[in-house]
This record gives structure tokens, sequence and C-alpha cells, in this order.
């Protein structure tokens, strides 16, 4: 993990030096772990807390990525029902617990006297599995797996009482999780890495609730190349493997140019009405980004 830049690191068995206490088999969960699975989350934040209080006095950067909302949901109370660990009757208290733990550790920061100064941002990577008939993805298209917007389309708080009002909302701009390395930095007042040459911009202003500018770049992602792509149980919510965001455009096309769909996102957030017939300079525009883009970087991860 050193050499993905962590100088400390509790981690599950994805990683490269996962930590015993909660991977006795290599696999999410194991009743022989020492910390059980519905103590990973309180697990994790007593560690965060930990750390935060010995580096309490200088610059410091946390991730803490609690993987309890992962299935299996396993409350201590349905330990031994496996057949409910996909179930949202187990789901609720492993949301619960969650919730609970993120309020304890973001107590610690005050008791610390920490949160005035410290920025503390809520988000996922990616929509839920499963979703519920979509409404853990607020109903909109697609899930887990997915490129509509129940898949890539995630929540995003971020809390700095120092430099941010509190209670505002913006429902314009786009951002990405890329953006957030340069971003954070000029927030920070640090530069980005030398040679720096990553697809984030930096969007410091909107994130400190001065600005709700349009994006000045086009967002692309590329998803279905391995044994997951079209496993969503629902056929609406399985996407063409390639999607580009354009100002209010999205399209969605597969690298070979099949199934091309267009949506006006800004007008059809929920991807019912695919407008590529109506607008096809726009579909071969935006078509041609995308797909030049999947050949230049398809291999990149291979390396």
């Amino acid at each position: 993990m050193r050499n993905y830049g962590f100088d400390e690191y509790i981690s599950t068995y994805e990683s490269p030096d996962p930590d015993p206490a909660i991977t006795a088999t290599n696999w999410i969960w194991s009743a022989k772990d020492s910390v059980k699975r519905w103590r990973r989350t309180e697990y994790f934040v007593n560690k965060s807390i930990d750390f935060v209080k010995r580096h309490k006095d200088q610059p410091f950067f946390l991730n803490l990525w609690p993987d309890d909302m992962h299935t299996p949901w396993v409350p201590e109370f349905k330990q031994k029902e496996n057949k409910s660990w996909n179930t949202e009757e187990a789901f609720i208290p492993v949301l619960a617990e969650m919730d609970k733990q993120i309020g304890r550790f973001i107590k610690a920061l005050e008791e610390l006297g920490l949160s005035e100064n410290t920025i503390v941002i809520f988000t996922s990577d990616n929509g839920p599995a499963p979703s519920f008939q979509s409404a853990r993805a607020a109903y909109l298209r697609g899930t887990k797996n997915s490129l509509y917007e129940g898949g890539i389309r995630m929540p995003f708080l971020i809390k700095y009482p120092k430099k941010i009002k509190a209670g505002q909302v913006n429902s314009e701009s786009v951002l990405c999780a890329v953006d957030l390395y340069p971003s954070l930095c000029a927030i920070a007042g640090i530069a980005t890495e030398k040679g720096y040459q990553g697809d984030g911009q930096n969007y410091d202003k909107i994130l400190l609730g001065k600005s709700k500018a349009k994006r000045k770049t086009d967002l692309m992602w590329d998803f279905g190349r391995n044994q997951f792509f079209k496993k969503p149980g629902n056929p609406n919510d399985r996407s063409p493997h390639l999607a580009i965001r354009s100002g209010n455009w999205k399209l969605l096309i597969n690298s070979d140019g099949s199934d091309a769909q267009l949506y006006d996102i800004e007008k059809d957030k929920f991807e019912k009405n695919d407008v590529a017939q109506s607008h096809p300079e726009v579909v071969a525009k935006l078509s041609k980004k995308v797909c030049k883009w999947f050949e230049e970087n398809k291999d990149k991860g291979k390396e």
C-alpha cells in the first residue's frame, strides 16, 4: 500500500496487504475474522480517530472507506441468516450502524478542536446493487455496473466550516472524483504533484460554494470489459460500455459503434427519452470523441 502513497493503512482482502483482523479468508468477510462484519465500520472509525489524534497538530489526509454497505449486509442479529444478507431487512440496520459510526468520527473532530478547519467529504464510488427497484438510486435508471445515472451519479456532501457556509445546495455544477485532487490542492494552497497529467480539473470555487460554473471539459467513462458487465438484473439498467457527458448531453455507445443513446441529461435525468434519432450531428461528434478516447486508453491498465 505504501507504493500507492499511504503511510498508514487498514485495508481489506482486496488490497496488496490486507489487515489480518478483517481478512481470515480471501473474501469480503468470514465468521473467522477477529473483527466481525457487523463491527467493521466501528473498527475503521476507531483506527481513523486514533490516526487523527496522533496527527492533530499537523496537516493530514485520511481516506475512510467503510465497506459494510457493500453486500453481504450482516447485522449482528442476523449473523447466521445468510439468506437475508441481500435484503432490505438486513440493509437498514447496517446503514443505521454506518450512520452512527460516521457520527462518532465527526464528533471526535469536534472534540479535538479540528472541525472548523478540516475538510470532510462524503460520497461513494458507484451506484447500488441491489437497488431495491431503484429506490437506493433515487429512482434514477441504472445500478452498479451500469453507466446510466443510477450507476455513476453519486451523492456528494462537503463540510468545511471555516470557508463553506452550511446549508448550500448546488444542483447545477457537474463534478467528478477525478476533480478532487486538483481542487483540494488548490483549497489547501499546495501545488499538485510535479508532472500531474490527470483528467481532473480545479473546481475549488464550486466546492467552496462560491460558484456554480459549468464544467470546462467533457467527462468520459468505460465499463464493461469483465465478467460483471450486463449483470444488472433489470435489462433496462444494462448500458452500453462507453459514456460521455458534454454540457447537457450524455451519449452512451459501445466501442464498435452500436447501441448509441443520447439524452439531454438536464431535462431527462431519468434517461427515459433517447433523442439520438433527432440529433444525429451530436451523436456523430460525441461518439467519435469517446470511441477515440477509448482506443487510446483501453490498454493502459494492462501496463
